[in-house]
């Protein structure tokens, strides 16, 4: 590795990669150009329609639904965000929606079927709380990131011009994904989409402490920033996947050592100070081992839910650059 590799890079501002993205710890045999992409999901449609960075961060479930249509690039089991999804669905106050199963036969809105926010509560729903989710219209009002995805016969889009908080407002929809479509608590942001002036309520109230046993029961603790690379680039030069690993996972070590002594206090710290009471010390745990109850419970529950054409092996999605 006397000449170092270029390498086109398109990750999120996270502080527990901020150290690779200022040079301050390098990716050993790389010569890293880092594609700033603002917000990550302009990244993500680039990386899966074009190819176009040789490593990206991606949604997951973005992920495998674009491996399970032959994308030419892999996975590293490195999960730069994560979050429990057992709440975030908001529902109408009118609407008698008081158990997941209540769902069925009614319209649910999402911004797109495939977000991944939509997927994981959909897994809880539906593994957890019984739900068939082919009783329910998810309504969605924006486009799929892969193109070759097939939508389930009961995914409908929303009329042209009409929004889903609109749907929601009106009653069309009995409840709908905070944030993920757009629909938000009274006062709270929504990432740019209106605000009403209705307070949804969550249809499980008792989120955290569901999640909580949620965890301690099946281990399972969704992601939600994936890292990707070109299979042509891991083909050449496979020694780049541990080249990552140990960058991202210096990085994440120097920044636990700062969430320890109360260096690191950004409102995203503080959301893994809080996931710390659940999931221990590390937050952010990186590596096929420690992540395999997750992985495999994503890749079932795409498929379960229509998301991928076929099953698809933990080799065929992810890389263990601790095994090279």
């Amino acid at each position: 590795m006397t000449k170092k590799i270029h390498l086109k890079i398109a990750i999120a501002d996270h502080p527990h990669t901020v150290a690779i993205k200022n040079g301050s710890i390098p990716i050993e045999g790389v010569e890293a150009e880092f594609i700033s992409v603002k917000p990550q999901i302009g990244a993500f449609r680039r990386m899966v329609r074009d190819v176009e960075f040789d490593v990206c961060e991606l949604a997951p479930t973005t992920y495998i639904i674009a491996r399970s249509y032959g994308a030419p690039f892999v996975g590293l089991p490195i999960f730069v965000v994560r979050r429990f999804h057992h709440g975030g669905l908001l529902v109408r106050p009118d609407a008698n929606i008081k158990h997941p199963k209540d769902l069925e036969g009614k319209q649910v809105g999402v911004r797109a079927y495939s977000v991944t926010t939509g997927v994981w509560n959909r897994q809880v729903m539906i593994d957890e709380f019984g739900l068939d989710s082919s009783k329910v219209t998810w309504v969605v009002d924006d486009e799929e990131h892969v193109t070759q995805l097939k939508l389930p016969a009961n995914v409908i889009h929303a009329a042209e011009g009409t929004s889903l908080n609109e749907m929601m407002a009106k009653g069309e929809l009995v409840a709908g994904f905070e944030g993920a479509a757009g629909i938000g608590r009274t006062g709270a942001p929504t990432g740019g989409w209106q605000e009403l002036d209705t307070d949804y309520p969550d249809l499980l109230p008792n989120a955290a402490e569901i999640e909580k046993e949620y965890y301690g029961r099946t281990g399972v603790y969704p992601m939600h920033g994936t890292i990707v690379v070109k299979d042509a680039v891991l083909a050449e030069h496979p020694w780049i996947a541990q080249s990552l690993f140990k960058a991202f996972d210096q990085a994440k070590r120097e920044w636990l050592a700062r969430l320890d002594s109360g260096e690191a206090n950004t409102p995203g710290d503080k959301k893994y100070l809080e996931l710390r009471k659940i999931v221990g010390h590390d937050p952010l745990p990186y590596g096929l081992k420690e992540n395999l109850k997750t992985i495999e419970t994503l890749e079932a529950t795409a498929f379960k839910q229509g998301l991928t054409p076929r099953r698809m092996s933990i080799g065929e999605l992810f890389v263990d650059p601790q095994a090279i």
